[in-house]
């Protein structure tokens, strides 16, 4: 546990006695997904990681699967992170939240909630590529990387979203400039894991941060897919994670300390800008997966 701590210490690199006034605010937005994923299992992770890091305060809120007529004060938060899939928002709250990104308001989306709103065009534009969800062409391009860039085919038809089986796959950072990913190895084994591929949308103001090749040999695309990436839209700051499939009993991948630090850097990115986060005393490497459990992010928080 000491270890833990220590390395905590080293993580943060900021001041150890913020108070809850100085905090960033951060809503955790979730309620309900799919019979294929667990909102219960990847939330218990994620907000144990934010709080984890010291710098924010979180607030959990449960919505129900069809939302008319809740009411959330976007605007009292720095960042909202997102974890619902096959959900319905009423026009009303759509236009509530998209004002509130747009005014400048931090995003991050995670894994299965790029499913979400296939209909919703301000969403998508948000996102800037996503799957499933009855996407086809008419969504925008298949985005993936390919010669150094993002490349978007406008031409192949067809609909959105492919995985194969959960394999290990090497994260490989293509923007070593970014403070998400700065400081970290160009290169890091992560655990077995859903690799999202195929995925399109209109794919506007995207800046592709990592990807992972998608191996046909267990059912992959064959192609080299964005896992990390940031958009903007408006003011606002979208940081996007494909990472990090969760089902009932099943937490596997949220164990990979690559994904756990690039999602604490990443939202904090999100909400400010800017990164003060360390990479902590943690040892990433291309051949094997460095792993750390809910009980150990939890020994590690700060009071």
């Amino acid at each position: 546990m000491k270890r833990f701590a220590l390395t905590l210490f080293c993580l943060l690199g900021i001041v150890t006695s913020l108070t809850a006034a100085e905090k960033l605010r951060a809503l955790y937005l979730t309620g309900h997904t799919d019979r294929h994923h667990s909102w219960q299992v990847l939330s218990q992770y994620q907000i144990a990681l934010l709080e984890e890091t010291g710098i924010f305060h979180v607030d959990k809120v449960v919505l129900p699967d069809t939302v008319t007529t809740e009411s959330v004060d976007f605007d009292r938060y720095d960042v909202v992170v997102l974890n619902v899939n096959q959900v319905r928002w009423s026009k009303k709250f759509k236009k509530k939240f998209a004002r509130y990104i747009r005014k400048g308001g931090g995003l991050v989306v995670v894994h299965e909630t790029d499913n979400a709103f296939p209909e919703w065009k301000e969403f998508n534009l948000m996102t800037a590529i996503g799957g499933w969800g009855d996407r086809t062409e008419q969504a925008g391009p298949y985005c993936y990387w390919r010669d150094g860039a993002l490349y978007k085919d406008h031409i192949t038809p067809g609909s959105a979203g492919k995985h194969g089986k959960r394999v290990p796959f090497v994260i490989n950072v293509r923007n070593e400039s970014h403070p998400i990913v700065s400081g970290l190895p160009r290169q890091w084994l992560h655990i077995e894991d859903e690799l999202y591929g195929d995925l399109r949308g209109p794919a506007e103001h995207i800046d592709v941060i990592a990807t992972a090749f998608s191996e046909t040999k267990s059912g992959g695309t064959g192609k080299e897919e964005p896992v990390l990436f940031t958009v903007t839209y408006g003011k606002g700051r979208i940081f996007r994670c494909v990472l990090a499939h969760t089902k009932k009993g099943n937490d596997k991948a949220l164990r990979n300390v690559g994904y756990q630090i690039v999602f604490q850097r990443g939202t904090q990115w999100a909400a400010t800008g800017r990164v003060t986060l360390g990479t902590g005393g943690f040892i990433l490497s291309a051949d094997k997966p460095t792993l750390r459990t809910i009980d150990e992010i939890k020994g590690a928080a700060r009071p």
